[in-house]
Parts: C-alpha cells; sequence; structure tokens
C-alpha cells in the first residue's frame, strides 16, 4: 500500500478561515483535528479539537482547574462566544509543529513510522508537478490502523 492509496478526502480550513465555523465543521463530523492549509493550498498545521476546546476556556481555567467548579452554567453555556471574529490562525498553539507530510510513494509502514514519531493522528499526503505542490489527501491514524489490520488479518 502506497500514500496515494490510503489517502482519503478531509475536511481543511484556511489559516483566515472563521474560527467558529472550524468548530462547527469539527463538530458535525466528529473530526479529531482539521489540517490547516496556507494561503497557497499547503498544509501548514493540525489544529486538533482539544486545542479549539483550550481556546474556549478562560485560561484563568485553565491554570486552576477547580475554578471550572464555580463558573455558573449560564457562563459556560456562553464558552462559543469566544471564537467570535477569530480566525483559525489565533486557534493555533505557538508551538503547533508543522503537519506530517508523506509523499505518494511512501508505503504505509512509512507513514505508520512518521505518524509514530510525530504522534500525529493524521499525514498529508502531498504530490509535486511542475505546478507545484498539491494536496491529494489525508490519511487519519484510524484509518491506516484499519488498512493495516485488515491486511495482517487476511
Amino acid at each position: 500500500m502506497r500514500a496515494r492509496d490510503l489517502a482519503e478526502e478531509y475536511e481543511t480550513v484556511g489559516l483566515d478561515s472563521d474560527a467558529m465555523d472550524a468548530a462547527r465543521l469539527m463538530a458535525e463530523h466528529r473530526l479529531p483535528a482539521l489540517l490547516v492549509l496556507d494561503e497557497q493550498g499547503a498544509p501548514k498545521a493540525i489544529l486538533p479539537a482539544s486545542q479549539m476546546i483550550k481556546t474556549l476556556v478562560p485560561g484563568y481555567v485553565i491554570e486552576d482547574p477547580t475554578l471550572a467548579a464555580v463558573v455558573d452554567e449560564r457562563h459556560a453555556d456562553g464558552l462559543c462566544a469566544a471564537l467570535k471574529g477569530r480566525k483559525v490562525r489565533d486557534c493555533l498553539s505557538t508551538a503547533t509543529p508543522p503537519p506530517v507530510v508523506a509523499a505518494p510513494d511512501d508505503t504505509a509502514l512509512e507513514v505508520a513510522a512518521q505518524m509514530a514519531q510525530a504522534r500525529s493522528p493524521m499525514v498529508a499526503v502531498v504530490g509535486k508537478d511542475t505546478a507545484g505542490s498539491r494536496l491529494l489527501g489525508v490519511i487519519t491514524a484510524s484509518y491506516l490502523l484499519e488498512r493495516l489490520l485488515a491486511t495482517g488479518s487476511a
């Protein structure tokens, strides 16, 4: 199995996409993360749902989680207001590493090794030609595991 054969279409967002729309996309499709593309359409970052949630939680609660117990439900229900007017780039951590990128001819084992080393939930498969680089699709950890299990039990 080659990366090109494993790559699937996957939801992506741009750095300047609306953060609320990105959160809705994650929630509606129950995605563990979104692939964030730069202005040229190249993979820039992976935005985990946990990072999006962190954006919603007030800093003082992150610093001292016991304070969460004293926030009333009315205020807790308004957490998503923190996303209004924000862009996806505002939700990325400054320590966000670049996404793992595989070449179309990489083997399943090469993809798995990259994914394991980076502890990444997904790998972007990017092809290069005379026109430049283009995203061919994404391989998620769960899909790769499914495919490896299917070939291992055959």
